[in-house]
């Protein structure tokens, strides 16, 4: 029996990298995981991967309020409410200050920022007394990544979420938690480098420079993210663990 039999999960930007690896994650651990992104394909894909009796893809875009109604209503109607919740989904690019535009600062605070709190409140109804948040964000939240300012400050406000949710939620026996990735090979993060050749480059670079000598893999952070869902982490409240190689640590 896994850690998480009978519990019901919820992941947005569950289609591909590490929010694709926690779905399976967790589903393996024996929860029913409802899954949430943009593309219709991918989240199909998706759902064969975790498996079709362990998931339903609900597609939609979390900077948009009646898109995340439509997600925690096929919640409710399973009727079991929502033990786990993964505020994964997440956008960003390489923009300096100088470059940076009201479109591209719009952009990311709709998603990364906005769309995660409207992520937590809407699903506040539904969520069981002793539930688990696990918000992901990154260690670009406490660092000064050239050309990378606003979502390093959408990720900052992220980890600052966790600790007010964390008291207002405390007398529900709700947990928020973070986990903040860094150097995790995703296709999106492959893409927010550029062409092939470009991220080949930035990843031996990447290898260089981290203590394990590696980039790391979607399911070394959905491990931390089902740790943080799952009972054996009962008494980690408002915390942000680092899933990087050592980067920021050493």
């Amino acid at each position: 029996m896994g850690q998480l039999e009978g519990k019901t999960s919820v992941v947005t930007g569950g289609s591909t990298g590490i929010g694709l690896a926690t779905a399976v994650r967790l589903a393996d651990e024996g929860a029913y995981v409802f899954v949430t992104g943009r593309r219709a394909s991918e989240l199909e894909a998706a759902v064969k991967t975790i498996g079709e009796d362990r998931a339903t893809a609900v597609v939609g875009d979390i900077s948009k309020p009646e898109d995340l109604d439509r997600l925690y209503e096929a919640v409710q109607a399973r009727g079991k409410g929502l033990d786990v919740l993964v505020a994964n989904a997440a956008v960003g690019a390489f923009v300096t200050l100088e470059q940076t535009t009201e479109e591209h600062f719009d952009q990311t605070f709709a998603v990364n920022v906005r769309g995660t709190l409207f992520t937590v409140q809407k699903a506040l109804p539904l969520l069981n007394d002793g539930a688990s948040i696990v918000l992901v964000g990154s260690t670009a939240g406490d660092r000064g990544v050239e050309a990378f300012g606003a979502y390093a400050a959408s990720k900052a406000a992220v980890r600052s979420f966790a600790r007010t949710w964390s008291n207002e939620l405390k007398d529900r026996g709700i947990r928020v938690n973070v986990v903040s990735p860094a150097w995790i090979e995703t296709p999106g993060g492959t893409a927010t480098f550029g062409d092939e050749e470009t991220a080949r480059a930035v990843k031996e670079n990447v290898a260089a420079t981290v203590a394990k000598g590696r980039m790391g893999q979607p399911e070394e952070a959905a491990a931390v993210v089902a740790f943080l869902a799952s009972e054996q982490s009962s008494y980690v409240v408002g915390a942000n663990i680092y899933v990087d190689g050592g980067t920021n640590q050493i």
